[in-house]
């Protein structure tokens, strides 16, 4: 089987995959239940909402300018937050992680380094998913009765192994052990495989020497924005769609869309997020309508972002193309 034809069926399997969860979704709605929710909303709660979106976009972008300074990649926060836009842009057509592999695209050019930009993103997102499965467990135990004790043990385990990993891997002395366990997984692959998973395990030495405090400001800023920030959005959200159930809920909800939204079995989030906050809630005696207006407040963040990307995206290509007539007009007046 072709390359071309083995992407197109994954991408086929990502959308059927969205298209079942959301009819799964609207077979819990009535019409007319869901339009008297939409009419009942509380879009004012957009206000706050934006701008907090936009805050945790900024902190992540931050974080990832300390990253990339760590490996002498220096690029603005600023200039991080425009590419997170555009690639939110690109995410909205792009199933699973195919955004990230656009993002590292951009980097490349910004930086001219494109391992040390590889490596400053799996640091990325291991510390970021590190922190929300820990945080999304633990919002799991605050809305489990204490009569469930196999789940609080089960839980508990999880974070302690989880805490494990995290400590294994970005130890001073234990981490570069691991590394080189890995890099034995490397020697069986075709060349160009080994030399460039090499490279990547080489810049990651990097990040197991910077220290705690380092890897303690990578996460935090990873809870702050993901969790912290992420959950009072979701908050709010419920508030606009008139809901209201246990704030450890929502704690976990954040975590959990998140997680599997960079699962590549969906389309934007599309079908994960409406399954999750509906199946999540019906216990509470939520209405899959009132949890589907909570879905589309919450959408319109990334709709937020993605205009923003797309506003970046034209002006990039207007000052390009102004530099490129600006260069030929030089070549021009060189040749007169």
């Amino acid at each position: 089987m072709s390359g071309g034809m083995s992407r197109a069926i994954r991408i086929i399997l990502k959308v059927l995959v969205t298209v079942l969860l959301l009819a799964w979704v609207f077979r819990q709605i009535e019409l007319s239940e869901l339009r008297h929710a939409l009419v009942q909303a509380r879009w004012i709660y957009l206000l706050p909402i934006w701008p907090l979106a936009i805050l945790s976009y900024w902190v992540l972008s931050f974080k990832l300018s300390l990253i990339m300074a760590r490996q002498d990649c220096a690029v603005s926060t600023w200039r991080l937050f425009a590419i997170s836009a555009v690639t939110t842009l690109y995410g909205m057509v792009l199933p699973g992680m195919l955004d990230l592999s656009a993002k590292w695209l951009m980097l490349r050019q910004q930086t001219g380094k494109g391992t040390n930009a590889l490596t400053s993103m799996v640091y990325n997102q291991f510390t970021t998913t590190l922190v929300i499965l820990i945080a999304g467990i633990a919002a799991i135990l605050t809305v489990t009765p204490p009569q469930r004790i196999a789940i609080w043990i089960s839980g508990t385990a999880l974070i302690a192994f989880l805490i494990t990993i995290g400590l294994l891997v970005l130890h001073g002395r234990l981490g570069p052990r691991l590394t080189r366990a890995f890099g034995l997984f490397l020697k069986p692959t075709p060349r160009v495989i080994k030399d460039h998973g090499t490279r990547i395990l080489d810049q990651l030495a990097h990040f197991q020497t910077a220290g705690w405090a380092f890897h303690l400001t990578a996460l935090g800023l990873s809870l702050l924005a993901n969790t912290g920030i992420g959950t009072i959005i979701y908050w709010l959200a419920a508030k606009a769609a008139g809901i209201s159930v246990p704030f450890g809920l929502y704690f976990w909800q954040c975590s959990a869309i998140f997680i599997l939204g960079r699962m590549p079995i969906s389309v934007a989030e599309f079908g994960i997020r409406e399954a999750t906050l509906v199946g999540s809630m019906a216990g509470y005696g939520v209405s899959a309508s009132s949890a589907i207006v909570m879905s589309l407040v919450l959408f319109t963040n990334r709709l937020l972002l993605a205009a923003i990307g797309a506003v970046v995206q034209l002006y990039w290509a207007c000052v390009g193309s102004t530099n490129r007539q600006r260069g030929s007009s030089y070549l021009g007046s060189d040749e007169d």
